[in-house]
């Protein structure tokens, strides 16, 4: 088993700051790709999601781990190196996982009317990233943008619920995505 100690942040002052400007950008910017690649955390976990739960994640943020990212080494790693609980869907602040492995996505936390803040941001693990597929529309996005997504009518039904909903990030290696449940999702004609 590998060692969990290892696979943080060298820097981790500078390489927290990084990553936590990475994921701003790709929230205000949906389908902007942003690289980060600070953090080399167990597999499955990419290191754009390592990187991402180094910088978010601690003793009071509650994670849930999908079927595809629950082994003891994930667990032990984030608790290392976060402090961040393992806690069921229904209490996440994080999720993460592929995308297949997140559903069903109604165990997720949505926010109340009075705080939409309080919803699940679901970290989905892929294979790759690309500006093509879905189109997408809305805040922080000047015409149009495009993303690969695993699918549009989940995110469809998310949009409509705004304020309420959960928000996305991709990631696929070094690089992630974000998908805030602001974004509008259409089918390229």
């Amino acid at each position: 088993m590998r060692d969990v100690m290892t696979g943080g942040f060298a820097n981790p002052a500078f390489d927290a700051s990084y990553a936590f400007r990475a994921v701003l950008q790709a929230m205000a910017r949906p389908g902007r790709i942003e690289t980060v690649a600070s953090a080399t955390p167990p597999a499955p976990i990419s290191p754009a999601a390592g990187a991402m739960l180094l910088t978010l994640c601690d003793p009071e943020t509650g994670l849930y781990l999908a079927p595809s990212h629950d082994t003891d080494a994930i667990r032990s790693w984030v608790t290392f190196h976060t402090g961040a609980p393992v806690v069921p869907a229904k209490r996440a602040d994080f999720a993460l996982g592929t995308w297949e492995a997140l559903a069903p996505l109604s165990a997720y936390r949505i926010g109340t009317p009075e705080y939409p803040d309080r919803s699940t941001t679901l970290i989905v693990e892929q294979d790759t990233l690309a500006t093509t597929g879905t189109r997408l529309t809305g805040p922080g996005i000047e015409v149009e943008a495009a993303l690969n997504l695993p699918e549009i009518a989940a995110f469809q039904a998310n949009r409509a619920q705004f304020p309420l909903g959960f928000d996305c990030v991709f990631c696929a290696g070094e690089q992630l995505a974000a998908l805030p449940r602001s974004t509008f999702v259409t089918e390229v004609d």
